[in-house]
């Protein structure tokens, strides 16, 4: 399989748009955004020279099947946090999951050079929580009752992993290593 990350440019903002409003994707999201055309690119502007986030298209085999990103990128610090979706339902699967989540570890500590990646997932979403701890990432607590969505509280569940836990996990790994222009 052929994946790769692709800068999120102009052109990608209504099909981000129609995937972002998906239900499907929005349920384990903190907010359900009504978008438009216009909030999309006035996004994209705030996003396209951002020192704090990079935001890719997930392409197969040359199709857009969803997004990944690195947000709150903080140098002083040495960290960042990132979350991705796969909106293309049918390219969904554990291997896909697993070495998108491998490539950015590499990406983020490879390339930009960071000490810690932080994630946030809803602790309800317990599958992708056990994928961040398959992957290598350390559950650092939950934040209770930290979202409140659909009329109900929700907690997060905290987790990170930091470079050196990534130098150690990677060397007993084969994984296919995914490109991020």
């Amino acid at each position: 399989m052929n994946v790769e990350m692709t800068r999120v440019c102009e052109n990608d903002l209504d099909m981000i748009m129609e995937w972002r409003m998906r239900p499907y994707i929005t349920k384990y999201m903190n907010t359900d955004p009504v978008l438009t055309s216009e909030g999309q690119r006035k996004w994209f502007d705030r996003i396209k020279d951002s020192d704090t986030q990079i935001h890719w298209v997930i392409r197969f085999d040359g199709v857009p099947i969803g997004l990944i990103n690195v947000v709150e990128i903080d140098r002083v610090n040495s960290r960042c946090s990132w979350g991705y979706y796969i909106a293309e339902t049918k390219y969904r699967s554990l291997k896909l999951a697993m070495f998108l989540e491998w490539s950015l570890y590499d990406y983020v500590f490879d390339v930009l050079k960071l000490n810690k990646l932080c994630n946030e997932t809803w602790t309800e979403n317990a599958q992708v929580v056990k994928l961040h701890v398959m992957c290598g990432s350390k559950n650092d607590g939950v934040m209770r009752q930290h979202i409140f969505k659909d009329g109900a509280y929700h907690d997060l569940s905290i987790g990170s992993i930091l470079a050196e836990e990534w130098r150690t996990k990677r060397k007993g790994l084969t994984y296919e290593r995914y490109e991020f222009e």
